[in-house]
This record gives C-alpha cells, structure tokens and sequence, in this order.
C-alpha cells in the first residue's frame, strides 16, 4: 500500500534522513518547481556536534533540536512523513516503510552514519555510543545515577568503577567528552557530591593511532593533549581496547581497568538500506558515488554526506565524514536539480575544506584552517561563535548561547536531572468494567 502523498504533475525527489546534507537539500529544493517528500524516523533535526554537551548536562535537548515540520512551514511543495526506510527498488522505483511505499523520480540517500563497533558483539552490548540525542540522554543517565551509587557504596574498588570513565576514540568527539567530564569533575562534583572525592574519579582516553585529533595538524594534536593532562585526563595513545564486560575494560597491553562505563567514539559506519547491488557498497559501509553524487550504475538515486563514498585523487578513501562534506553536498545536489530543470549542465562536487577544529573546555581549544593555525582562547571563542550560529532556530541559538554565559561565570548548570522513560501498564484490578467493554470492543 501508497503512504499517502498528494499527486502532482512535479517530478517528486524523496529524501531519506534529515541531517545535515538531507535538511540542506531540503530547504534549497522549497522554492524549485519539484514536489520533495521528507523521510525521517525523527521528527526533528539534530545538531550533531553538540550531542556531547546533553551528555555532560550542559545542554537540554531541545536547544540542539529543531521540528521538522516547523523548518518548512508555508512550504507547499515539502512534504513530511516520519518513519523508517526499510528498503528500496530501484527498477520499480520505490522506497519500502513500515507504513507503505513512495513511489519516486529521484531518490536522495542521506542517513548519515552510525558507530562503528568493528564487529565486536561485547563491546557494542556493552559500551555507551552518542550519535543520537537519545544515546546521549542515557549516557547522562548513566553518569549521574552512578555518582548517586557511589555515594552509598563503601567498597573502594566497586566505588572506582562507579566514578571511573574509559572514552575510546581520540578524535574530535573523544576529546572533546574527555575535557567536558574533566571539567565536570573538577568544578561540578565537589559541589554536588561533596561527600565523594572528586580526586578519585579517573577519565581514560583510549586512542589507537600514535596521536589525538589524527585528522587535525600535529600542532593541535600535540596541543589538544597537552589540553587533556592539564585538565586531569589520562590520555593512553597506541592502545586499543579490546572488551568489555561491563566491570572491566581490557586493552592489547594486558591492561585491566575496573569500570563500569566506556563511551565508544572511535568510528562510524554508513546507514545502509536493503535493495542496492552489492558492487556500489564501499569499503562495507558507504556508497559509491560519482562526481555528481548520483550513485554508480544506478539511474536518479543519489548518495550525500556521510554515506556517500566520492573517490578521487586527492580523496583515495572518500571525502572525511565531516559535517562541512554533508552541507556543501546537500547544496550542490540541490544546484544541479535546478539545473535539471533549465535542462543545463550539472556541476560536479568540489569539497572546499574550511578547516577543522576542536574544544577541549573552558579557554582551550584548537583550530586548524587552511592558512591559519591557532590554539587556547581565541580558537575557543572561535569554536563556540562557529558552533552558534550553525544551529537552526533564533530560539535554539538564545538558549544555546544563555546556558554557555551562565556556565561561563557560574561553572554550574541546573540540568543535570536523572530522567528515565517510564510506561506503566494497567494491571486487570486496575481496569474498571467500563474500560473492559471498552477494550472489548
């Protein structure tokens, strides 16, 4: 059965997922003469960069969320249906939810990414990822009902692994968790906690390669370092770790240390759906794209962000999952369907890069740009005016930039509340006779 979408005499172009290559497309495409369908399982778009921040109770959800259905008010030719795509067929040209199918004329993939657990079923079982506003709430969770654990447990070593944190992965998102927590520890815990010794908590970073921030110039990965070891961190380079069981952590050098939270950073995966031929999957979890980002061998269904695999010269292994790739993607695909419409040459994808860069906490931060290189207060300003007026919603922007000014000055936030999801369900007393004629029926 057809999901319901109004017919039009307008070629329609489905967009599958709304980050932020597929919400760019989305808002260029509102004024050309295409109807667009906008699937997503969420009903509102998350601002990725700062899932670390929910995490540390610095922000709440809502300030780096934005309703989906809010962005395209007035817009007549977007239309919205929140579900999951399970499937496609290209021959037929349909995309396959759980409510129905859509038929399409061009279909844009655009599912972002997920963590990457390398095939270890321990540690994805185990470990607490954050690519989502959701995993980030249950790590706060978890962090926050382990303090209040440990306040009750006299035990030392079980009270370590309480208060002990492992983050594998030394990229940006690794690092930046790792100075968040230290900062955490050291301003926060000892006037929340004041009974727990704030001294004892140990923050691990667990990095493989020989360096931090490996996509970034020796200079910030030095620096970023020296960042992390000042603020507290135990930062572990050349180190894997190889399980986890829930009560340790084990590294390739025989190590053993006694936790009972390991936040996994240390790499993504493409979203991939059901129904594309096996010879355009790259590398096992990203697409094969031309320079057009129309996807290889396959007529109107395109690729963009992180999914999407463009091998060139100067890219052997595709352009990095970065956020800036998604959005210069999402407006040059944009650009050549409007082109498509004047019936003029398409323009193929060339990635500006615009630099890299990284916070650390408070005053500390690197930034890497394609002429400039800076570290300490200046890129952290930079990083934060950057990060601010990349948010979508004045709104989000005023609370977002509130909660940083209160911080700043107060080293506290009043956000750190343990809620959990709650359903109760109604026992058979419960259910009066009423309501079992009711259910009856």
């Amino acid at each position: 059965m057809a999901i319901n979408v109004p017919e039009t005499n307008r070629k329609r172009i489905v967009i599958v997922g709304a980050g932020f290559a597929g919400l760019i497309l989305a808002r260029k495409l509102t004024r050309l003469e295409y109807q667009v369908v906008l699937v997503d399982k969420n009903n509102y778009h998350q601002f990725q960069p700062l899932f670390y921040q929910v995490a540390m109770a610095g922000l709440e959800p809502s300030s780096i969320s934005f309703p989906l259905r809010k962005v395209f008010q007035r817009k007549k030719n977007i239309h919205i249906r929140i579900t999951e795509v399970t499937s496609v067929d290209t021959k037929n040209q349909k995309v396959f939810t759980p409510l129905g199918f859509i038929n399409y004329d061009y279909l844009v993939l655009s599912l972002g990414a997920d963590t990457n657990f390398f095939g270890n079923e321990h540690i994805a079982k185990n470990c607490i990822p954050m690519k989502s506003v959701s995993e980030a709430l249950f790590l706060r969770n978890s962090i926050l009902d382990h303090y209040e654990k440990a306040l009750t447990t006299r035990d030392f070593d079980q009270r370590q692994s309480y208060v002990d944190i492992v983050i594998v992965g030394g990229g940006p998102t690794g690092v930046e968790v790792a100075g968040a927590l230290a900062e955490m520890r050291n301003y926060v815990l000892p006037k929340d906690y004041p009974e727990l010794d704030h001294k004892e908590m140990d923050i691990y970073l667990v990095q493989s390669g020989d360096r931090l921030l490996p996509g970034m110039s020796e200079q910030a990965s030095a620096k970023a370092r020296k960042f992390l070891e000042q603020l507290g961190v135990i930062v572990k380079t050349e180190t894997r770790v190889t399980g986890f069981d829930g009560d340790f952590a084990y590294t390739n050098t025989d190590e053993k240390i006694q936790t009972k939270k390991v936040i996994w950073a240390a790499g993504i995966k493409g979203n991939l759906i059901d129904g594309l031929p096996e010879e355009v999957i790259a590398r096992g979890s990203r697409i094969s794209v031309n320079e057009f980002n129309q996807i290889k061998g396959i007529e109107n269904v395109y690729a963009i962000g992180d999914l999407a695999s463009m091998v060139s010269e100067k890219n052997p292994y595709g352009h990095p999952q970065v956020a800036q790739v998604a959005l210069q993607q999402g407006k040059n695909l944009a650009y050549n369907f409007k082109m498509k419409l004047k019936g003029k040459p398409l323009r193929s994808f060339k990635y500006n890069d615009k630099g890299s860069m990284a916070t650390i906490g408070r005053h500390r931060a690197v930034v890497d740009l394609p002429r400039f290189r800076f570290q300490g207060f200046f890129a952290w300003f930079v990083w934060m005016f950057i990060h601010l007026v990349s948010l979508i919603g004045f709104k989000n922007k005023l609370i977002v930039f509130l909660n940083w000014f209160w911080n700043y000055f107060t080293y506290d936030q009043s956000l750190r509340l343990i809620i959990k999801p709650s359903h109760k369900r109604l026992s058979e007393k419960e259910v009066t006779k009423d309501e079992e004629i009711i259910l009856k029926k």
